[in-house]
């Protein structure tokens, strides 16, 4: 019902248009903020406090906001100025002293002061005039010390939203006490009940209980969402997934033949893979490690052991080059007697894609590798096993869920270059299992880093040219591909041509950049590793992709332009071979904030531990981008701040959903609502 009545039985589902003075044209700026129903009134929480607590003049700073309280000592005085601008102002007597008091573009304030009556002001005050500028009339001893801060728009005052959830938090006082966190775990942390959130990050008596309210208030969000997470994985366990039960013998014997003893690490992650795919229930496993770590060898033995048990698998790569990259690389890792492995992308001919998909179909190509040509409709397999996405964050939700749609549903190893901390692991990737290579093969030399001001990157050049009479060769990477007129930075085109006439004739420089046809790519990525070229001047293209052992030098200009992962991901194209290889950061940061990215650069080369830098840096948001990136926006709780509550929601959510009927408590019913509502989404998605 509308009109500030709601209906008999009140729900917090029920529309915020039963509260009183809401009308359709303020339902909808509240719909603007994403508070459609009571619920998202009452959660929509404040962003801080003003702390009103009484104090004497004695006792504040110059300039502190504070709350004085007293006696109006004269009538009030309104004065107008120009054609909007109205003072009024006062004296108050607290204390022994006398203040005087003045609010601007506040007239109303006039009709509510009355000689000799108490009163207390809340605002800034000037010690040395003994005046404070009026923020805050308070006529009676009902206001609270801690004033609430909402966040708010054009078109609705935050005190209009302080009035709608102090006449909600009355309205529907009884429904407030409904658990989301169960009894024997809010012990276990001492937190409040979610009634007690509520009320108290809304109007808290003191600081003391408005941080005890955001504390309990976070662990809610963070639980709630690991609950989603575990249940999504406990689903995904039980699809009927199929055993893969490959011949252990004939891997053992493949890897015998490897050119090249695993690390300790791969050992590990192979196994663990491997235990997942014999066992019936569906594999969902992120298998992350730094550059250079051996992910594809990994995925490789993996794809092998579904094919031993006659089943095909397939590999779908962000980029055409990526997917070339691992083509040849799969080509040659495996014998082409035995294992077959087919490319499809975009750029695949109809004559060979048609005569690809009818191999595909009737089971004799082994292995497939492509792009998001993988998931078209005409693409069928005759028997896929196992379906491995790399550079997963790249993807969207929508296309990973379709390549689990392609084949019988077939185990997932997702992979990664970038390393991900732990804060990230378990928000965007906790419904996954998780597996690590945290150590390097053998054998590489560790890539030496030095940060140069742009006055000393002749010397660089120098130093490049040395590497080139070596036989070494150089990538020298750019931000932009033209000229910008906004930008005072390097550029690739720009670049190539000053770099020519300084390296020419003696060695040759190339440039690659986005805006090249996939073709031209390719081909300047071959004549690059076969050596054609000892210089290869590149925006970010070469991220991934490129593979040239004999490269020992990297050059990033404006370096203080990318972010550390991108920074680290550029360094991993060198140190491929036996060379001691180098990279040069060349940049005069102007900010706090460019320096420590390239202080951070040159003081580890851990990929993790530069991961966790840029997240504190940036966030997630810019390391994974927004739109794909999985990380959800929390309301109150911070997971980089707060990883160590993140941890231990997810431990909790772990637990809980390992207990049997866990969802028949009656206390926790509007946590089962809330998490029926998500599965029932996941479900109809899926």
């Amino acid at each position: 019902m509308k009109g500030g009545v709601p209906s008999m039985v009140q729900s917090l589902m029920d529309s915020i248009d039963v509260l009183t003075g809401v009308g359709p044209k303020r339902e909808q700026a509240l719909n603007n903020l994403d508070i459609y129903t009571i619920e998202d009134l009452l959660m929509y929480y404040p962003t801080r406090y003003e702390d009103l607590a009484v104090k004497k003049p004695s006792e504040t700073a110059d300039g502190e906001k504070v709350t004085f309280k007293g006696v109006a000592a004269s009538e009030p005085v309104m004065r107008r100025f120009g054609r909007k601008k109205v003072m009024v102002t006062f004296r108050l007597t607290v204390e022994h002293e006398t203040i005087q008091v003045s609010f601007f573009n506040q007239p109303w304030i006039a009709q509510k002061i009355v000689s000799n009556a108490e009163l207390a002001v809340y605002g800034n005050y000037d010690k040395k005039r003994q005046r404070l500028t009026g923020m805050k009339l308070m006529l009676n001893d009902d206001e609270a010390e801690m004033q609430a801060i909402y966040p708010a728009s054009k078109e609705i005052k935050q005190a209009t939203i302080k009035e709608l959830v102090f006449q909600a938090l009355h309205k529907y006082a009884d429904l407030l006490d409904a658990q989301i966190v169960p009894k024997q775990i809010r012990e276990r942390y001492q937190l409040m009940g979610h009634g007690d959130v509520i009320r108290n990050m809304h109007q808290p008596s003191d600081d003391f209980t408005a941080q005890a309210a955001r504390r309990t208030a976070s662990f809610e969000e963070f639980y709630i969402f690991q609950m989603r997470l575990q249940l999504i994985k406990q689903m995904d366990r039980q699809n009927q997934g199929r055993a893969i039960k490959f011949d252990n013998d004939d891997m053992k014997r493949f890897i015998a033949t490897l050119p090249f003893e695993l690390t300790d690490a791969q050992k590990r992650v192979v196994n663990e893979i491997l235990r997942d795919m014999r066992r019936p229930q569906h594999m969902n496993r992120l298998l992350q490690g730094d550059v250079g770590s051996g992910k594809t060898v990994v995925s490789a033995l993996a794809m092998y052991g579904a094919i031993t048990a006659n089943m095909q698998a397939t590999i779908m790569a962000p980029t055409e080059i990526l997917a070339q990259q691992h083509a040849r690389t799969l080509g040659n890792f495996f014998n082409p007697d035995e294992v077959r492995v087919e490319l499809l992308t975009g750029s695949t001919k109809s004559a060979a894609r048609r005569q690809i998909l009818e191999d595909l179909v009737a089971g004799d190509i082994d292995i497939l590798v492509g792009t998001h040509a993988l998931i078209q409709p005409d693409v069928q397999f005759h028997n896929l096993g196992l379906a491995v996405i790399d550079e997963q964050h790249r993807f969207g939700v929508k296309q990973r869920a379709k390549l689990r749609e392609i084949g019988m549903n077939p185990d997932i190893l997702t992979m990664t270059a970038t390393p991900i901390p732990r804060t990230l692991a378990i928000t965007a990737y906790g419904e996954m299992d998780v597996s690590i290579i945290d150590q390097l093969p053998a054998g590489r030399k560790q890539i030496k880093t030095e940060w140069v001001r742009q006055s000393g990157y002749e010397k660089v050049l120098d130093f490049i040219k040395t590497e080139l009479a070596k036989g070494a060769q150089a990538y020298v990477v750019t931000p932009l591909i033209e000229e910008s007129e906004t930008l005072d930075i390097q550029n690739a085109q720009a670049v190539h041509q000053e770099l020519t006439e300084i390296f020419g004739p003696t060695y040759q420089v190339g440039l690659l950049h986005g805006r090249l046809a996939n073709q031209e790519k390719e081909q300047i990525m071959a004549d690059f590793k076969a050596n054609a070229f000892q210089v290869l001047v590149s925006t970010t293209v070469i991220e991934v992709g490129v593979d040239v052992p004999n490269a020992s030098v990297m050059l990033i200009l404006d370096a203080d332009r990318f972010g550390l992962s991108q920074l680290h991901q550029l360094r991993g194209r060198v140190g491929r071979g036996e060379r001691q290889s180098y990279t040069f950061l060349v940049s005069d940061p102007k900010t706090q904030y460019g320096i420590d990215r390239m202080e951070a650069m040159t003081e580890t080369t851990d990929g993790f531990v530069l991961a966790q830098k840029d997240l504190e840096l940036r966030g997630a948001g810019d390391i994974l981008g927004q739109r794909q990136s999985g990380v959800p926006e929390f309301k109150v709780g911070d997971p980089v701040r707060d990883l160590k509550m993140m941890t231990i929601a997810q431990e909790e959510a772990i637990e809980t959903v390992d207990t049997p009927e866990w969802d028949q408590n009656p206390e926790i019913a509007t946590l089962v609502e809330l998490l029926d509502e998500t599965m029932s989404r996941y479900r109809n998605f899926d």
